[in-house]
């Protein structure tokens, strides 16, 4: 199994490279749609400004690009249409350049936009796909997104919605978290190994395994040793999770641990890692921690997250754990003061 990169995604809707993106997309579909046209002159006027002047085109809109990995310059586009007339945001332009296929540069483009309408408190995301896009639409659904009553009633044109709303973090009693071992804890874990996550545990990942250890993870908790959160969807099934783990030893009793931050895939992009890591956070500082660390591999999207978290790097350690392929891999230690507020931010110390 290869290590997991991911790719760069950036926000710029005046990048020089942008409308020739757009200008293929339209392109494509025009011939898609049984009316190919030659040229960008010669697309309709609408879908021409938006390939000859983008900026303005999407002046409140979002736009964020992808450059694969190894990549100098951006090979995939897509908009999220800000809400208008309280309708919710809108994924429009998904398009990567063919070379550049296969690369995860659409999943990361749509995650993205998911995480930037949650951030803005959208309800749900929606977008519209025509019914022969088998590749693109199953994309969709494997995030999430479910076939909704038609807005647009263009023949072949599906109307797809995913709820963003409808998540809810929860702290998970010791009694909630042997509930939800078998099934849903399981499956999260098991998903993260077969994503190439290095958690502790080897590919593949048996499911009575990853039970045995959310079983485990329960006992800790009883014990006062380990707390659990989870993202709990509108059925009330786990997608995400995060534990605080809390050390034994008398003179560690100011910190805690961060372990096992996981969003199953096709819950990523809302914003589910951010609110679980802040949840497990304020509960530390509200139970009296003043410092946090953990460890992710280095180069993971993870870090991108805790450098955002305002987590700071201690330093790598090379080959520290291996991935799930059992290929040795480079860990990089983070940690976090949760007295920061005071003067100076040295805080008061460790408290009894």
């Amino acid at each position: 199994m290869k290590p997991h990169i991911a790719p760069l995604i950036e926000e710029n809707r005046s990048h020089p490279h942008l409308a020739g993106l757009l200008g293929a997309y339209h392109l494509a579909n025009q011939a898609e749609k049984g009316t190919p046209v030659a040229t960008v002159a010669e697309l309709p006027a609408a879908y021409r400004g938006e390939a000859e002047d983008p900026a303005a085109a999407f002046a409140a809109d979002t736009v964020l690009l992808a450059t694969p990995p190894g990549g100098e310059r951006p090979a995939g586009c897509v908009v999220l249409k800000a809400p208008r007339a309280g309708r919710a945001p809108e994924v429009k332009r998904l398009w990567v350049a063919p070379a550049a296929r296969r690369k995860g540069l659409a999943r990361a483009l749509v995650a993205e936009a998911l995480r930037r309408a949650a951030a803005l408190g959208a309800p749900a995301v929606r977008l519209t796909v025509w019914n022969w896009r088998q590749e693109p639409l199953a994309l969709y659904r494997s995030l999430g997104f479910a076939t909704v009553p038609s807005w647009d009633a263009r023949p072949g044109l599906l109307c797809l919605e995913k709820p963003l709303a409808a998540d809810r973090i929860a702290r998970l009693t010791p009694d909630a978290v042997r509930a939800h071992a078998p099934g849903g804890l399981a499956a999260l874990l098991a998903d993260a190994v077969d994503d190439g996550a290095s958690v502790g545990f080897l590919a593949p990942l048996d499911a009575a395994e990853a039970a045995s250890w959310w079983l485990r993870a329960a006992g800790e908790a009883e014990e006062g040793a380990r707390d659990v959160w989870a993202a709990l969807d509108g059925a009330g099934r786990p997608v995400g999770a995060v534990t605080l783990v809390r050390p034994g030893a008398a003179n560690g009793r100011h910190r805690g641990e961060i372990a096992r931050l996981l969003v199953h895939r096709s819950a990523r992009g809302r914003g589910l890692g951010r609110r679980l890591l802040a949840a497990a956070e304020a509960h530390a500082a509200a139970t009296g921690l003043t410092l946090l660390v953990l460890d992710t591999r280095t180069g993971s999207p993870a870090e991108r997250l805790y450098r955002g978290a305002g987590w700071t790097a201690a330093g790598t350690v090379p080959e520290y754990a291996a991935d799930p392929a059992g290929v040795l891999r480079a860990t990089t230690l983070y940690y976090k003061r949760l007295d920061q507020g005071l003067p100076g931010g040295s805080g008061p110390g460790p408290r009894p």
